[in-house]
């Protein structure tokens, strides 16, 4: 006998897919019936413009919120990074499941070391940007929206010598051997939630139905970590147009290690903190504040007003 039918939203592209059935596969292991129900969300139609000028909060998430409330799917799986800071009321994260490696990596048809002349890296990460404008002032930097495949296309194209991307995509895409670089997250630092895929739930969904799912997806630890990450950036109120980073690591002791900071735009100035502490959003708002208080909110200040 089949079980009960769960309704999964994700994104159309091969990376979300992957994620949806990676998914499904728990959901399915644990007795439930899945079912994907694939969409193209606001940034998915949008190539042609940066996440910072089409308005990047809820981009990737927005439009599989509002099936989410009208209950045409039960769940909706998303990169967990892609989930802005401050969730619309009524929505609510249900799962992280296991993270992968939250490293940035550049990736080449050919051999690329970080401190050749004139070398040209693509993303369309403002965070990314900033971070190679400071450790790598002689890098220049091409924009590279659209998913993962349509960056590799770009990239064959010839206009750049590599791309700069989560780990997690390129090796769930399995281009590991395109591989050139890994970046040191003590240098590199990822955003908030990278290599985590998340599951959220509007609150409408049966609280049985959500504890038993939450129980076949859910990664303790990294959902101890994520929380962490996340408390940072909602006290920051960064989103993708801000160059905001913060990576949470559990000591054996079970104690959170959060660093977390700011860059300028043009990254000349780097405010950076780590703190420890056990509880996920007291610490996270704690390194916030001394973020904030050591500069970071000039910092900030200025960012939202050459946006404006």
């Amino acid at each position: 006998m089949k079980g009960e039918i769960i309704k999964i939203g994700t994104r159309k592209s091969e990376l979300a897919m992957w994620q949806a059935h990676y998914v499904a596969d728990l959901l399915d292991k644990g007795g439930f019936q899945p079912e994907l129900i694939p969409i193209e969300t606001k940034g998915d139609k949008i190539q042609n413009r940066s996440l910072s000028k089409i308005g990047s909060k809820g981009v990737f998430t927005e439009d599989l919120e509002k099936m989410l409330k009208r209950g045409q799917v039960d769940i909706a799986v998303h990169s967990a990074k892609d989930l802005q800071s401050k969730l619309p009321d009524g929505f609510i994260i249900l799962s992280f499941c296991k993270r992968e490696a939250p490293n940035d990596v550049v990736v080449s048809e050919k051999k690329i070391d970080l401190n050749q002349p004139n070398l040209t890296l693509g993303t369309s990460s403002t965070r990314r940007i900033a971070m190679l404008k400071h450790f790598y002032p002689h890098i220049k930097t091409m924009d590279a929206r659209g998913n993962l495949q349509t960056r590799l296309e770009k990239l064959k194209a010839g206009t750049m010598d590599g791309l700069v991307l989560a780990y997690a995509g390129v090796h769930r895409m399995n281009y590991d051997d395109k591989i050139q670089c890994w970046l040191d997250t003590e240098k590199i630092a990822p955003p908030a939630g990278q290599g985590s895929v998340a599951i959220e739930i509007h609150e409408r969904l049966n609280p049985k139905t959500a504890y038993r799912i939450k129980e076949l997806t859910n990664h303790a630890l990294t959902e101890k970590g994520l929380l962490t990450e996340r408390a940072f950036l909602r006290r920051m109120d960064g989103g993708c147009s801000i160059p905001v980073f913060s990576h949470a690591q559990i000591e054996i002791s079970g104690q959170i290690a959060l660093t977390g900071g700011i860059f300028s735009l043009d990254g000349k100035r780097l405010i950076k903190q780590t703190m420890y502490g056990n509880e996920p959003e007291t610490l996270g708002y704690s390194l916030a504040d001394e973020v904030l208080q050591s500069g970071g909110k000039k910092v900030l200040q200025d960012i939202k007003a050459s946006l404006e």
